[in-house]
C-alpha cells in the first residue's frame, strides 16, 4: 500500500520552534552545516514508530529548550500522509513540558503509538549503527526488532509486555519472599508475549534470508542473516507458539533463585542475538570494515523495504537515512538512490554537502537546513 508524507510540521521540537516541510509525497534530501537540525527532522518522523525514535530519546527529552537549564517545552509533530486512497493527519507529542509520555492522534482521535503502524512505518539508518556489529547483543536485537515492527506492528506490543513482566518479576525476586502465585502469573505473561516476539523475529529473519537470496549480488554486499537464541530456534524448527510458551514458562519458574542472585533473567528472548556474515568473504560482519558493515546494514534494510513494498495490505516503509551518503562511494551512492526509486519508496536523507545528492537532482526534493530553518531548493 502506497504511504507517503505530504506535509510535516514540527512545533517546539528540539531546535525547531516551528517548521513545515512540504514534501508532497516526494523523497527529500536535507543538507546544511552540522548542528543545523537535519537529524532532528528525521528523528521527528521516527516518533511515529514504537519505541524511542532514532536517537533513543524519551518523550521528555525532545521538547525545545528556551535556555540550557530549562525543561523542554511541550512539543508536537504532525504529518499529513497519503495512505492508499486516503489522506490522514497523524499527530504525536509530549503531554506536558518535560513530560515522559507520548500522545498520539489520527484525524484528531486519540490512539496508541502502535496504531500509527497501520499507516506509516519508518525504517532508519544512523551513524550510531556504525557500531552495530561490534556493540552489544541488545543493540542488534533492537535493530532487528525495528525491522520486525515494520512488518508486524503488534511485535512492539509483545516486546513491551514481555519486558514489563520481566522487570516486575525481578523486582519481586529482589524483595525476597514474593508471592509465588503472583510470580507465576508474571512468568505466564512474560512467556506468552516472549513466545510471540521470538516467533515474529524468526519469521522476519527467514523472510529476509529469502529476499536477500532473491536479490542476488549487487553494489551492496550480500548479508547472510541468522539468529542466536534458543526460543527463536524453537520457532524456526516449527514448534507451535503454545509449546514455546510452555517451555519459557517452565524455564522462568525453574530459574527464580538463579535470576534473583544474578539480578537479571538469564534465559529468555531478551538474550537473543542477530547474526550477520558477508556472503562473499564468509567473515562475520564484526570483522568487516566500517564501510562494509554500513553496506551490509543497508542490504538488510533494503531487503526488508523491498519485501514490504510488495505487500498489498501494509504501508510502504519510509526510509530515514542520516549521514549515510557520505559513507558510501559514488557507485554505491547511485545504487542506493536507484533502489529507492525502483522500490517506489519515500526516503528522507541527510548530509552536510549538497554535492552528495547530485544524482538525486530532479528525482527528489532538495531542502537546505540552516539554524533550524528549512529552504526548499527544488
Amino acid at each position: 500500500m502506497r504511504s507517503r508524507i505530504q506535509r510535516l510540521t514540527l512545533t517546539d521540537y528540539r531546535s525547531y520552534a516551528e517548521a513545515t516541510l512540504e514534501a508532497g509525497g516526494r523523497s527529500c534530501f536535507l543538507y546544511g552545516p552540522n548542528g543545523a537540525g537535519k537529524t532532528n527532522l528525521l528523528e521527528a518522523i521516527s516518533q511515529f514508530s514504537p519505541g524511542r525514535g532514532l536517537r533513543g530519546a524519551s518523550a521528555g527529552d525532545v521538547g525545545r529548550k528556551v535556555s540550557p537549564d530549562a525543561e523542554g517545552l511541550a512539543w508536537a509533530v504532525s504529518a499529513e500522509i497519503e495512505a492508499g486512497d486516503r489522506t490522514l493527519r497523524l499527530g504525536v507529542g509530549g503531554e506536558a513540558a518535560g513530560g515522559g509520555r507520548r500522545l498520539a492522534r489520527i484525524d484528531g482521535e486519540s490512539v496508541t503509538v502502535a496504531a500509527f503502524g497501520e499507516h506509516i512505518r519508518p525504517l532508519w539508518l544512523t551513524p550510531a549503527l556504525d557500531r552495530l556489529f561490534s556493540g552489544s547483543a541488545s543493540e542488534r536485537r533492537r535493530f532487528l526488532d525495528r525491522l520486525v515492527f515494520s512488518a508486524e506492528p503488534a511485535h512492539a506490543t509483545h516486546v513491551t509486555l514481555y519486558e514489563r513482566a520481566l522487570r516486575e518479576r525481578l523486582r519481586l525476586l529482589a524483595g525476597g519472599g514474593a508471592d509465588r502465585a503472583w510470580l507465576s502469573a508474571l512468568e505466564g505473561q512474560a512467556a506468552r508475549a516472549g513466545a510471540q516476539a521470538a516467533i515474529a523475529r524468526a519469521r522476519t529473519v527467514e523472510a529476509l534470508a529469502v529476499e536477500i537470496e532473491a536479490r542476488g549480488d549487487g553494489p551492496f554486499p550480500r548479508a547472510e542473516v541468522g539468529l542466536d537464541g534458543e526460543w527463536e530456534a524453537l520457532a524456526l524448527s516449527g514448534i507451535e507458539a503454545a509449546e514455546i510458551e510452555e517451555c519459557l514458562t517452565q524455564a522462568l519458574g525453574e530459574g527464580r533463585a538463579r535470576d534473583a542472585a544474578a539480578g537479571r533473567a538469564l534465559r529468555g528472548p531478551h538474550r537473543s542475538d542477530l547474526r550477520v556474515r558477508d556472503h562473499t568473504s564468509g567473515r562475520p560482519a564484526g570483522d568487516c570494515s566500517t564501510g562494509e558493515q554500513k553496506a551490509l546494514i543497508l542490504n538488510l534494510i533494503l531487503a526488508q523495504a523491498g519485501r514490504l513494498s510488495r505487500a498489498i495490505d501494509a504501508p510502504n516503509p519510509i526510509l530515514l537515512l542520516d549521514e549515510v551518503a557520505a559513507h558510501l562511494d559514488q557507485v554505491r551512492r547511485a545504487a542506493l538512490f536507484d533502489e529507492i526509486e525502483t522500490l517506489s519508496l519515500q526516503a528522507f536523507l541527510s548530509g552536510a554537502d549538497a554535492a552528495l545528492f547530485d544524482a538525486l537532482n530532479g528525482r527528489a526534493l532538495g531542502v537546505r537546513v540552516e539554524a533550524a530553518s528549512l529552504t526548499d531548493v527544488g
